[in-house]
């Protein structure tokens, strides 16, 4: 059993919003996805979908997406990103989710030997764009992670967390959500949402403790991230 992860999909079978619109690399992506994926994953495995699944608007529309990802192997598990606009409620969501595919949002789940956790997250307070009306956003943010962190550590297993948002900013500055993340102990973060040039903002690897894991799919060439190996067994 091994651990991968691999975020911001960016599914439109419904919606029809081809990503090629923002780049050549982006051409066919998710066919590259899939064939990546079967070469890579088995049954057995795990993997983290840090959000932006899908471009639908609605739940209906994002059946299509949802379908195909639960017709991957592996176990998935997922949290909403930014531009997922479909996921309106947790229990609509998981009612319309098909075997071998989960969400999670403000709570956590048992996985392969882990504790399953994450949420959105937001604009860290060193973003350029940061304003007053981001403060109450990125503060609910950091109580939903805590929550789900609670959920995590009631589980007690080795914790994988997940975020859309850029947990820590470049030069490693405290945040919210990173303060969470030390504080309960959390070895591994993957999280997604930089594209292109802000590829250059990414955090990789250990930082006080927590190993980061920036797993858009462009960034890592639209193929799963391989972050554990074994069980209990990060990288």
């Amino acid at each position: 059993m091994s651990v991968y992860a691999l975020g911001d999909l960016h599914l439109s079978e419904a919606a029809q919003k081809p990503m090629d619109v923002f780049g050549a690399h982006w051409e066919h992506h998710q066919q590259r996805i899939e064939i990546a994926w079967k070469e890579t994953i088995e049954e057995g495995d795990l993997v983290l979908i840090p959000g932006d699944i899908s471009w639908a608007m609605t739940l209906d529309e994002a059946a299509p997406d949802l379908a195909w990802i639960s017709g991957l192997p592996g176990t998935k598990v997922m949290i909403r990103g930014n531009h997922d606009y479909w996921w309106n409620g947790i229990g609509k969501v998981r009612a319309e989710l098909k075997s071998g595919l989960y969400a999670i949002q403000n709570d956590a789940m048992a996985a392969h030997g882990y504790a399953v956790c994450g949420t959105r997250g937001w604009l860290l307070p060193s973003h350029p764009k940061f304003s007053p009306e981001d403060e109450a956003i990125y503060r609910r943010e950091a109580q939903r992670l805590r929550l789900s962190l609670e959920k995590a550590r009631e589980l007690s297993l080795p914790i994988l967390a997940m975020l859309h948002y850029p947990p820590v900013g470049k030069l490693g500055e405290d945040t919210l959500f990173s303060n969470l993340l030390e504080e309960f102990g959390v070895s591994t973060c993957v999280y997604g949402h930089l594209h292109g040039p802000a590829h250059r903002f990414a955090v990789e690897g250990e930082c006080r403790g927590v190993n980061y894991h920036l797993v858009s799919a462009d960034f890592i060439q639209f193929q799963p991230l391989l972050i554990a190996t074994g069980k209990n067994s990060l990288k």
